[in-house]
């Protein structure tokens, strides 16, 4: 079959190639017949030397044999270029010296400071400016592509490799614990395993994964613990979450359990205003794959795992997981986010850290939440288990949860409603309130804190007393005054999504259902054909991706990521009933490789290079990227044409079939549509 690149279109017919070596386009090609000769930079972060780059390449080479006389014409040319190189750089360096010392002059005057101010302001521009131009004018001697990593890192975390932290003489702490330093940046493309293959669809593919494509021995799926949590079974070279057999109905009976106990009827727990729910410890997210038919959306959260990790199987189901621990650090979550909290047999000792881990609970758990418990420490005993869950019993009712039924080995708390129990209590009767100061409302894996978070804050809001499922998802206008919104932003930002997700359906579709064509313009094949799960919205803003794709009628889930340099509106993202999370992008995100079906960034170029002082550079992001996204997944970047340009540059590094296209309704904005190749490692 002959390979062709991915072809420009909105509507049309799109093909990409079924091979990994045609990488570059008829433009990408002029392109590189240019700059072959020029020697190439194995450095991708950018320093001040950055945006003169294309001043300093070396583009000379040893001198023609024309005479004695040294007479050559390319000899007089080139030294007329090094004299236009060495003028224009003098004329930069007068021309800061002059600005620096105007600018001493006016700040001495009367009225210096305000010019000072917006003199500074448009200094700050000039540098980001000359930070993209430098950016882009290197861009083409750098198209040699990445290396691939070694077989060791098939299932690398950075951040969370506890031989990395070790080799960097982090040694306080848990081994669970997160770390990012500077040797946490990968510098090559990650190889999926030999055997690896694209996952089934859903909804066959949220029961049942190729066992190759994850780590995981034979002796950890027969040992895999509760029923309830990791049911799971071998079959060839598969492995199923459902059977035929009593074990798949008991994790429906659980789930009927918990409603029982918490006095809802007809398991119905939206009607109870029980929308997200986070699960600590989860197994391999059968809890999460049931709750989902419900309209319930289950976080996932886990220590990291060298083998047989509970998020990255979950991942591979197409369920929401991350990788988060309670060690010693607060969850990257604002406070009131959840409606549920849940832990099954989760591995957490409760009673530890004189209660420090329930209060980190409550933090994350909306008032009238609910935290369900199931622990043998419930059914104690012994001496010693009695007295660990008289601590948690007690500790529980001292800050202000009501045990609301106890069964078996579950206990179910609700969080109260009322901030008047708080100073109601006895003095000295457990942890106080946050102060004003510590009451930070989305911390970024700060210290775990001995005080109860958001107590204070606007969004105090009973879970019953909120909007139901799914009209919680469009805020009226009263809600969004509790984020400082106005409605007709937030409309007007719901209104471009759903054109927007109708233009990436049509683009996409006649390739991801090239195995069931249909028309343009016909109705979305439904499942098992559809191959998008999953979303990592690596900017979501308001998160009006989420919405739109759910009108759409979509069966996909939008990780929403916030990035730390911009405006923080991932608090709405949850209340309005969806999953995300705070992220800094220069760090690693907290995932297994593999991940994500179609990464997504809206503007996120542009928040990055409006820092000043990223410590990161384009390709870092995009190596991270490369690294989440599964083989055969889609990657979609929106943003200005110029730094478009200069992503789509970076893309022949990677290896990935790229195209820019015009958007209809923007002549400033562009948008480069990439695929990841299939590229396995050769079995030896």
């Amino acid at each position: 079959m002959s390979s062709m690149p991915l072809q420009r279109g909105i509507s049309g017919g799109v093909r990409v190639s079924d091979s990994a070596d045609d990488l570059r386009d008829s433009q990408m090609k002029d392109k590189t017949d240019l700059i072959r000769g020029r020697s190439t930079t194995d450095s991708n972060s950018l320093t001040l030397r950055a945006p003169f780059a294309f001043l300093f390449s070396n583009n000379t080479q040893s001198p023609s044999k024309t005479g004695d006389n040294g007479s050559d014409p390319r000899s007089r040319h080139r030294l007329v270029l090094l004299f236009l190189k060495i003028s224009l750089v003098l004329i930069v360096v007068l021309a800061l010296a002059g600005s620096f010392w105007w600018t001493l002059s006016i700040s001495a005057s009367p009225r210096g400071g305000h010019v000072y101010l917006n003199y500074r302001r448009l200094q700050e521009q000039l540098v980001s400016d000359l930070l993209d131009i430098g950016e882009i004018s290197i861009g083409p001697s750098r198209w040699k592509e990445l290396e691939y990593c070694d077989t060791e890192a098939e299932n690398y975390v950075p951040c969370f490799n506890v031989s990395e932290s070790l080799e960097m003489g982090y040694t306080n702490g848990d081994e669970n614990d997160r770390f990012c330093g500077s040797g946490s940046k990968q510098e090559c493309l990650v190889l999926p395993p030999v055997d690896y293959k694209v996952p089934l669809r859903w909804p066959t593919g949220k029961d049942v994964i190729w066992f190759r494509n994850v780590k995981i021995t034979a002796d950890e799926v027969l040992t895999s613990g509760s029923i309830n949590k990791r049911m799971m079974m071998m079959d060839d070279d598969q492995i199923s979450f459902r059977s035929a057999s009593p074990m798949f109905d008991e994790v429906e009976d659980y789930s009927h359990q918990i409603a029982q106990m918490i006095g809802i009827k007809n398991d119905n727990f939206i009607e109870a205003g029980v929308r997200t729910i986070l699960d600590i410890g989860c197994g391999y997210g059968s809890f999460g794959a049931h709750l989902l038919s419900k309209q319930l959306l289950t976080m996932c959260i886990a220590n990291y795992e060298a083998s047989g990790s509970q998020v990255q199987l979950t991942l591979e189901r197409g369920l929401p997981a991350m990788i988060a621990s309670f060690v010693s650090k607060q969850l990257p979550y604002p406070s009131l986010s959840f409606d549920m909290l849940h832990c099954s047999t989760c591995g957490i000792d409760w009673d530890q850290k004189e209660g420090l881990l329930l209060v980190e609970v409550d933090r994350v758990l909306k008032p009238g939440g609910y935290f369900v418990w199931t622990s043998p420490l419930t059914n104690a005993r012994n001496k010693d288990d009695l007295k660990r869950w008289n601590f948690v019993h007690d500790f529980a009712e001292s800050i202000c949860w009501t045990l609301l039924s106890q069964q078996d080995k579950t206990v179910v708390w609700k969080k109260t409603i009322k901030t008047k129990c708080y100073s109601a209590r006895k003095p000295g009767v457990g942890p106080s309130v946050c102060s004003k100061g510590h009451d930070v409302e989305s911390p970024y894996y700060r210290p775990l804190q001995m005080c109860l978070g958001g107590t204070r804050n606007r969004r105090w809001i009973p879970i019953e007393s909120r909007t139901r499922w799914p009209s919680r998802s469009n805020m009226n206008k009263t809600e969004l005054s509790l984020y400082g919104l106005h409605q007709e932003v937030v409309g007007e930002d719901a209104e471009n999504w759903k054109v927007n997700v109708r233009e990436y359906w049509s683009l996409l579709s006649p390739l991801i259902f090239s195995d069931h064509p249909k028309r343009p313009g016909d109705e979305d094949p439904s499942p098992p054909y559809n191959m998008l799960r999953n979303v990592l919205d690596m900017n979501a803003q308001y998160g009006g991706l989420n919405p739109a794709l759910l009108e759409a009628k979509k069966s996909v889930w939008v990780m929403n990521v916030v990035p730390t340099a911009g405006p923080n509106h991932l608090p709405m993202i949850l209340d309005r009933g969806f999953v995300g999370v705070l992220h800094d992008w220069c760090e690693a995100f907290p995932s297994y490789p593999r991940t994500y079906d179609l990464v997504h960034a809206d503007n996120l170029l542009t928040l990055q290079t409006s820092k000043l002082r990223s410590s990161c550079s384009f390709m870092q992001i995009f190596t991270e990227i490369d690294r989440l996204l599964r083989p055969e997944g889609w990657v979609i970047i929106r943003d200005t044409a110029q730094l478009v340009e200069a992503a789509r540059a970076l893309t022949t590094q990677l290896k990935w079939e790229a195209r820019v296209i015009e958007v209809e309704s923007s002549s400033e904005q562009r948008l480069l549509v990439c695929q990841k190749p299939i590229t396995k490692r050769q079995s030896i």
